[in-house]
């Protein structure tokens, strides 16, 4: 608390018209607080806000200062790979307003540093800051920004870290977007991990999810989803094939007649359905005759292809901040989008070349079939509750190895 001889005379007062109950609520609140007066934990609120305003103000600046500077890489008709700090690329480069989608998979806020240079998750949001205002800056007005980031845990602990939710309400209470729809992009390959509490403990089930947050400036951004139906079902089909009789289902919501209207497919879910398994291909074969290295984090090209499609059309700018191995450029590439990856580890991008040779037959040239995965519901395979009792310490110790 400042001394007497420190405050200057406050000559002004703020008038605020409030209820009985609210004036009751805000004096308690204020002693609840420690606060003498209301007026003193008004002013104590202001000066945090203000404080936290220049906080993240100079992160954001500090952020900016001494860029690695972006050079060309490689170019075709359609798009260009730049090599070092998009942050040089969304405020020096690129136009306000110029990018129709970004579409981007930035490294994860783990626990465990990878060879791709991952964030500390405890500091993720700050780490974004600057991205957030440069993806605004270069963001048209009906654009979108897709954003894939996968969860994380807390360590040494089966609980799991907030941080990509943090990041989504960084982007939408303070960067001003609108959560358009969140997707999760579920892994039907994936290991069951983490080992130590789903095979070990076994007081988890395995991670198999990412979060896709999907924002705008707007709630109202260009989109259709009629590009990117999904076959009918088995049932769906017959409906067509033998009629529906229009009527109100137990839920309450009605059926009406055009339910029987053959649309060419059915609108997807928000659960995309990808397995991430390519091992070999194209891309691989290149890195490894070049002797290049192969990128470990590489998202499947099916991901970036659902929103390019969805969300823009041909000629329309396609951003990848975080390129990694340029796989959005590719799609962007055969979609007859144009666009730009920005990567900072020129070894990626030397194996990225690799897919815009003209043997390239990875990505939207190889898929002519749908794939179906299936799901079972819970509990389809059940055991005896006493023969497996619940962990009580909920997986605090290690269970003892069997001989």
């Amino acid at each position: 608390m400042q001394n007497n001889h420190n405050k200057k005379p406050r000559e002004y007062s703020v008038s605020i018209r409030l209820t009985d109950e609210e004036k009751i609520e805000l004096e308690n609140f204020s002693k609840r607080m420690g606060f003498s007066s209301v007026s003193e934990y008004l002013r104590n609120l202001h000066k945090s806000n203000v404080k936290e305003q220049i906080d993240n103000r100079s992160i954001v600046e500090n952020a900016l200062k001494n860029l690695t500077p972006v050079k060309e890489f490689f170019k075709t008709n359609l798009g260009t790979m730049y090599c070092g700090n998009s942050l040089d690329y969304l405020f020096n480069i690129a136009d306000e307003e110029s990018v129709d989608l970004i579409v981007t998979s930035p490294p994860f806020g783990l626990v465990r540093k990878k060879s791709y240079g991952n964030e500390d998750a405890d500091k993720y949001c700050d780490w974004f800051r600057p991205f957030a205002e440069g993806f605004r800056r270069v963001l048209k007005k009906n654009g979108s920004l897709v954003i894939d980031i996968g969860g994380s845990w807390i360590q040494g602990a089966p609980a799991r870290s907030l941080y990509h939710f943090e990041l989504l309400l960084l982007l939408c209470k303070e960067y001003g977007f609108y959560l358009c729809q969140e997707h999760y992009w579920w892994n039907p390959s994936k290991l069951p991990t983490p080992a130590e509490w789903v095979n070990v403990r076994r007081v988890r089930v395995k991670d198999a999810v990412n979060c896709v947050w999907w924002l705008s400036k707007t709630p109202y951004p260009k989109a259709n989803n009629r590009r990117i139906l999904a076959p009918y079902s088995e049932s769906m089909l017959d409906l067509l094939k033998n009629g529906y009789t229009a009527k109100e289902r137990p839920s309450g919501h009605v059926i009406s007649r055009k339910f029987s209207k053959n649309n060419g497919g059915s609108v997807p879910p928000n659960l995309l359905a990808i397995a991430n398994t390519e091992s070999s291909g194209s891309y691989q074969d290149y890195c490894r005759r070049n002797g290049y290295e192969v990128h470990p984090a590489r998202f499947p090209a099916l991901l970036p292809e659902y929103f390019i499609r969805f969300l823009t059309d041909p000629g329309d700018f396609v951003l990848d901040p975080f390129g990694g191995s340029c796989v959005t450029g590719m799609v962007a590439e055969q979609l007859q989008r144009r666009w730009a990856c920005i990567e900072l580890n020129a070894g990626y991008l030397q194996g990225a070349i690799g897919r815009f040779q003209p043997d390239n037959s990875t990505g939207t040239k190889q898929r002519n079939k749908p794939v179906y995965y299936e799901i079972w519901q819970p509990c389809s395979v059940t055991v005896n509750d006493v023969d497996e009792p619940l962990i009580k310490d909920g997986g605090k110790s290690r269970p003892k190895s069997k001989k």
